[in-house]
Parts: structure tokens; C-alpha cells; sequence
């Protein structure tokens, strides 16, 4: 039993004092320190240590690359689908432009035919775009950019470049109203082609149109054509009207069914012609005037 302020005999003391150890352990170090500066002799020393603690660095690593892997794959990922929009939005507008440029060739070759035709009538014309239908399910009417103050007037003929189309009926200020030829109260005077006999056209609605007051017996044939004959002073002779589709020939009727279709695109068109007005038909020459003869008297007998 120990006294107090009495230390026990250094029973479990065991190899040389501390402070030899740590100046023996400093002068080892200062040794391999300069000896591995001066002649390298620990070199291999160190590649065994690097070679035994790589697969360690590498798995202590492994959270850090996981992490840096995957936010490279997000932006990555991000960047691609930001490239692909940008790509798709390039070919839609590529594809755009290419859909655009089909349709304004077509614009440009239909405007060339409207300009061809514009030359060969002896009226000036207007290019006019056609803006929407007119709201009447019943009617057929078409509403031109076209109005007043760019010269239209009513009773104006609107063709394209196939044929006729329809007559100008009201007038706006910046719009007007079309009347197509296919409309049920539309009448047109037309003549066949092939042998110059003289009818008048009606429109049928839906798109047709129908020869009325025609006999069964009259020369007229399927697949006939139809050009306005230019009586009425409006239409300019010589405009491709319609085409005989169909022939109802009843012998108990007077007159024949013919049903025809517009050789115009009637309701396929945004662009039109509208022509300027024609010359004014000739005044009929006036009847001559019958004058009554003096009744010749008898001669007096001399």
C-alpha cells in the first residue's frame, strides 16, 4: 500500500527514455531526409506506398466522381435537348420557308395567269385578295380586299385565270361583295363553243350550275364548254364559263336537264381578277317611222 507523496519502484519501465527516443527518431528523420534528397534512396519506398494506397484514393474518390459524373450528364443532357430544340425550331423554319416558297411559287405562277389573261382581255384589271365567305350558308358570296376606293364598282366581272367567277354586286368603302356564279340567283349568258347556240347559265348551288329553258332536242352534248356570249353588255364574249357534266332528256318534258361544272376555281382561290368595265353596248338604232302616204285623189274630169 502506497503513501501519499511516495512513487511506486519503476517496476513496468521498460527501453530508454523518452526524450532519447524522440532525438534518436529526429535524427533518423534528418538521415532519410537527407539521404533520399541527395542520392534518392527512398524512391521505391514511395511507389510501394502509392501503389498500396491507390485502390484506397481511388474508393475514397468515388463519391466525388459519382458526383461530378452525373452533374456533367445533366448538363449534357440539358445542352442536347437545348440543341435539339434549337435544331427542330431551325426545321420547322426550314420547313416553313420551304412550304412558303412552294405556295408563293404557285401565288406566282396564278398571278403570271392572271396577268396573262389581264393582257389578252381589251378592259384593264385589279389583282384582288380574297379575304373570307360571306356569312350567309345559303349564298354564295366571297368578300374582296378590294372596295370603292381602289376603283371597283358593281357590276364589275371577276375571273381567274381559268375562267369566270362571279360579278361584283356590292361595294364598300375598302371591301366588296362578290357574287359567285354558282349562286341560285347568279345568271349568266353563255353560248356552246362547238356550235355558237345561245342559252343562259344558273347557278345551282353547292358548287353547279344548270342550263335552263333549253329544249330536249337542242345540240348540245356532255363535256360541251361554255363562254359567255356577251349579249348583256356586262360579261366580255369569249370567257370560259362552265363545262356540260350531265344531260336529262325526260320526252315528256319541254325542256332537257343539263347540269355543268365551272371551269373556274369558283371556291378553290385566294387571288382573283377583277376586270374593268367593258364598253358600253350601241344604242338600237331607232325604228324608222312609217309615214302615211297622201291618199292619191281622182283626177277631175276636164
Amino acid at each position: 500500500m502506497s503513501v501519499v507523496g511516495q512513487q511506486p519502484p519503476p517496476f513496468f519501465k521498460r527501453g530508454p527514455a523518452p526524450l532519447t527516443r524522440l532525438a534518436f527518431f529526429l535524427a533518423l528523420s534528418l538521415l532519410l531526409l537527407v539521404l533520399d534528397l541527395r542520392y534518392h534512396t527512398l524512391e521505391w519506398s514511395r511507389q510501394a506506398v502509392a501503389f498500396v494506397a491507390y485502390p484506397l484514393q481511388r474508393i475514397a474518390y468515388l463519391p466525388v466522381a459519382t458526383a461530378d459524373n452525373a452533374a456533367q450528364y445533366f448538363s449534357s443532357l440539358a445542352a442536347l435537348q437545348k440543341e435539339n430544340t434549337v435544331l427542330l425550331r431551325r426545321q420547322l423554319d426550314t420547313a416553313n420557308q420551304l412550304l412558303r416558297q412552294e405556295h408563293l411559287e404557285l401565288e406566282n405562277q396564278r398571278l403570271r395567269a392572271l396577268l396573262d389573261m389581264k393582257q389578252r382581255q381589251t378592259v384593264p384589271g385589279r389583282v384582288a385578295q380574297i379575304l373570307y365567305s360571306a356569312r350567309d350558308p345559303f349564298a354564295r358570296r366571297i368578300i374582296l380586299d378590294n372596295g370603292s376606293q381602289q376603283g371597283i364598282v358593281a357590276g364589275q366581272v371577276v375571273v381567274d385565270e381559268l375562267g369566270v367567277i362571279g360579278q361584283v354586286t356590292r361595294v364598300f368603302p375598302m371591301l366588296s361583295e362578290v357574287t359567285l356564279i354558282t349562286d341560285k340567283d347568279q345568271a349568266v349568258p353563255v353560248q356552246i363553243l362547238r356550235n355558237g347556240l345561245r342559252t343562259v347559265i344558273f347557278g345551282a348551288g353547292a358548287g353547279g350550275l344548270e342550263l335552263h329553258f333549253l329544249a330536249a332536242n337542242a345540240d348540245i352534248q356532255v363535256g360541251d364548254v361554255l363562254v359567255t356570249s356577251g349579249l348583256d353588255g356586262v360579261y366580255l364574249a369569249g370567257l370560259p364559263v362552265a363545262k356540260v357534266v350531265r344531260i336529262d332528256r325526260d320526252t315528256p318534258y319541254t325542256f332537257a336537264r343539263i347540269l355543268c361544272q365551272p371551269i373556274a376555281g369558283v371556291e378553290d382561290h385566294d387571288q382573283v381578277l377583277v376586270l374593268g368595265q367593258g364598253e358600253a353596248l350601241p344604242p338600237q338604232p331607232p325604228e324608222p317611222q312609217k309615214t302615211e302616204k297622201p291618199a292619191k285623189g281622182r283626177k277631175g274630169r276636164r
